[in-house]
């Protein structure tokens, strides 16, 4: 463990909160429609709540946003190039270091070389460092945002699924991993799990889309308890077990798993843990779906005194994501005054161009 730094849970006071907009040079085309209303309910439900939203798009795209998003305030688009709008896997984590919050980047792949994500890549670099008060450190490690999950303690987890992967690292043990996330994420205690899987999931069985830490030593798992005949049965009450056993301390809430075909046919990976906390809120992928209200209770449950949102992510699912696997949360005291001023205006754009 670095005792100098940690990187922030989610639950930290929040600043901003990142996406990227959805355009037709990206998956997005066929549902362009549908997933832009899921992305205005989004940026709505954060900026209600007193957060900005730091919106990255292309030139072009801004008359057509600024338009849809006319009623919001809070709202800075930044514009960039950027391949797709999964920016919880390739913008910046940030840690704590002493007083300061330092923005941290790793090296984005694409998941493993699934994809191309040589745009992806630059969009720290190119404009995000800009907005932040500290300059940008870089780690020599391919790693996603979704793949970490850590608590206020250090306790990060992620998936043995991702992690060896050898199209990110090679042959790298998950002793060097452990050691690479305690200098450079303070962790002190780091938990690989080896269970758990959605079918159609491309990142190799991120942890986000499979168990979240609560602020009061809760954990919540995207469980399969509701379909003991469901394929994802075995593995994901593995996985419970399995955290249980790693956990003994923590509180359990388990999630129900439903069941959604697109249109050719595939199990699509819709995940009620994909979900975003943001300043006293938890916005909560919902999929149109009978599992949908139950799934708002147990979280609401996991999280007391937090207000849950439900957004309307079956669009969100088309592509095999959901509402965390679009955001980044950016913690207090990251961001420049004058990132902060352009975020109180209202709906702005800051001129910064990759």
């Amino acid at each position: 463990m670095n005792p100098e730094l940690i990187l922030l849970p989610e639950w930290y006071a929040q600043e901003a909160v990142i996406l990227a907009w959805p355009d037709e040079k990206t998956d997005w085309k066929p549902w362009l429609k549908d997933v832009r209303n899921t992305y205005k309910q989004l940026i709505e439900a954060i900026t209600h709540n007193n957060t900005g939203v730091i919106l990255l798009i292309r030139e072009q795209e801004v008359d057509a946003a600024k338009l849809l998003l006319k009623d919001c305030r809070k709202l800075m688009l930044v514009i960039t190039h950027y391949n797709d709008t999964w920016c919880r896997d390739y913008c910046f984590l940030t840690v704590k270091q002493e007083s300061s919050m330092q923005p941290i980047e790793f090296i984005f792949n694409g998941w493993g070389n699934k994809f191309d994500a040589n745009l992806d890549n630059k969009v720290n670099t190119a404009v995000l460092t800009n907005l932040c008060k500290q300059p940008l450190k870089s780690v020599d490690l391919v790693a996603e945002g979704g793949a970490l999950e850590i608590d206020q303690y250090g306790h990060l987890l992620s998936t043995a699924m991702c992690l060896q992967n050898p199209q990110r690292n090679g042959s790298m043990t998950n002793a060097t991993y452990q050691a690479m996330f305690r200098e450079h994420l303070g962790a002190s205690q780091i938990s690989i799990l080896e269970n758990g899987h959605l079918e159609g999931d491309d990142t190799d069985g991120h942890i986000d889309t499979l168990v979240r830490f609560t602020e009061h030593s809760g954990v919540v798992i995207q469980s399969c308890f509701n379909r003991p005949e469901d394929s994802h049965f075995n593995g994901l009450n593995a996985l419970v077990n399995e955290v249980k056993a790693r956990l003994p301390e923590h509180d359990i809430f388990e999630l129900p798993l439903p069941y959604i075909l697109n249109e050719v046919g595939e199990r699509l990976p819709a995940s009620y843990a994909n979900f975003l906390i943001s300043n006293q809120q938890v916005l909560c992928p919902i999929y149109r779906q009978p599992e949908d209200q139950l799934a708002l209770e147990i979280i609401a449950n996991a999280y007391p005194g937090y207000q849950i949102v439900a957004i309307d992510s079956l669009p969100l699912v088309q592509q095999f994501g959901s509402v965390h696997c679009i955001s980044m949360q950016v913690p207090k005291g990251t961001l420049k005054a004058e990132v902060l001023d352009n975020l109180r205006d209202g709906l702005t754009v800051y001129g910064y161009e990759a």
